[in-house]
């Protein structure tokens, strides 16, 4: 069982001020194997750094957060990590940034090409494989972050604002292919994002959270990510219930912030 576990995970930071910042409070939570959670919040909430210590990059002040009934206390090959902006080695190839991890642990070439093959057919990037990384457009570049990530095989997959950098059209685009990635591989993914839509359309979980100290506000339990993998995006968003939830959690974190400059005023 892959289960992720957090267990009263305490995040505290001092400020060059001298100042608190409790990034994160009494942090508790299960996540299964398989499911798809997206993490919401204003900034300062706290998911970010919930993905940083997820990651292993960073140590949490107290409490912990387990996968496999093993705690995380570093960067390891059962978690792979896709960033905002991609993270790749512009100077190589496609295929080159993708088998990079496997060149690293030094498996057979043969073996690595096949699955470098097969990924790249999986995430649309087919006969790509020779083309430098910087002659790419933005959603092409993610296709091959997601290819690095998965063709490690990993347990759990953190997706830090992954598709925030791109236009509309290729942001809906790379939603579909990351419903049908989560439905044809069953992995556990933890998607972190700014967009209302986006967390309620991939999310088969949602979590709203809140700022100062950084908190779980508001869990929600979703239909949306199983009917995307049947419908459009488009037509989910016009569904009555994806607006009523829209609203809501608009309003939601609107009030967070205003509270927030409240107090700072």
């Amino acid at each position: 069982m892959s289960d992720l576990i957090s267990q009263n995970l305490n995040m505290i930071f001092k400020t060059p001020k001298g100042e608190t910042v409790h990034a994160l409070k009494d942090l508790n939570f299960t996540l299964k194997k398989g499911e798809l959670l997206t993490v919401l919040g204003p900034s300062g909430c706290g998911k970010t750094t919930l993905l940083n210590i997820t990651a292993g990059f960073i140590r949490p002040t107290s409490g912990s957060i387990t996968l496999n009934n093993k705690e995380i206390d570093g960067p390891g090959v059962e978690r792979g990590m896709v960033f905002q902006q991609g993270a790749l080695f512009e100077w190589l190839t496609v295929a080159e940034n993708v088998n990079f991890g496997l060149r690293m642990k030094k498996e057979d070439p043969i073996e690595t090409q096949k699955k470098v093959d097969e990924w790249l057919e999986i995430v649309g990037l087919k006969g790509f494989g020779n083309t430098p990384t910087y002659q790419l457009s933005g959603g092409m570049q993610q296709r091959v972050a997601l290819a690095r990530c998965l063709i490690n095989n990993p347990d759990l997959i953190l997706m830090d604002e992954p598709l925030g950098a791109l236009d509309a059209l290729t942001r809906e685009k790379m939603q579909s292919l990351v419903l049908k990635i989560w439905k044809e591989t069953g992995k556990t993914i933890i998607l972190i994002t700014h967009s209302v839509e986006e967390a309620l359309l991939l999310g088969e979980r949602l979590y709203v959270m809140a700022p100062r100290p950084g908190r779980i506000h508001k869990e929600y339990n979703l239909p949306f990510a199983s009917m995307g993998l049947k419908e459009d995006l488009r037509e989910i968003k016009k569904n009555k219930e994806f607006s009523q939830k829209r609203e809501e959690i608009l309003e939601m974190i609107w009030n967070m912030e205003e509270e927030i400059m409240g107090k700072d005023n």
